[in-house]
């Protein structure tokens, strides 16, 4: 059952992270592709430093999405991240980083209620809506899989939580068919 839980989270986390990346491109093809006369930033192209955060997050997020539900669907179990504990530090990270991005994004655009009826302004209130959504299923699926790894003692077992140690290609208590 909390397998079925976490793969829905990280399908939410990775379709967030999808609409999150495209909020963030329709953000910089704008400010790097300012109209003649936009009184923003006197018509010069710019860029928000925190908009390319945001985008770097939702890149990698939609990979770990899509490393985590092919993991766990398919209970693959590499080398290098395979393990609850190798989970925890990844998202750990994610939490972080989504957690900075959103909240300088809050700062900055916490309140454009004043200026609704341009698109660049519903496109920063979505981008930080999404950022902050984005966030909280991370912390969701964090408390997920922390829960799965204290309860079964399974911090160095296979993330995909359905091993059996005779099966398993990187178990310290691998034991031969017979």
């Amino acid at each position: 059952m909390l397998g079925i839980i976490r793969t829905s989270l990280y399908c939410i986390f990775g379709v967030f992270s999808l609409v999150l990346f495209g909020l963030c491109a329709a953000r910089l093809h704008y400010t790097l592709h300012l109209p003649p006369g936009d009184p923003l930033n006197q018509g010069n192209d710019f860029f928000d430093p925190i908009v390319v955060e945001l985008v770097f997050s939702a890149i990698l997020g939609m990979i770990w999405s899509t490393y985590a539900v092919v993991t766990i669907h398919h209970m693959r179990e590499d080398r290098y991240i395979y393990s609850f504990f190798s989970e925890i530090v990844v998202l750990s990270t994610f939490f972080v980083l989504y957690l900075v991005g959103a909240a300088i994004a809050t700062q900055l655009w916490g309140d454009l209620s004043f200026c609704q009826e341009f698109l660049a302004c519903r496109i920063l209130t979505a981008l930080v809506a999404f950022a902050w959504m984005s966030w909280i299923i991370l912390l969701c699926t964090l408390v997920a899989s922390v829960f799965v790894a204290i309860a079964n003692a399974a911090f160095f077992a296979p993330f995909h939580g359905r091993w059996n140690p005779r099966e398993s290609t990187y178990s310290d208590r691998r034991t031969s068919r017979a």
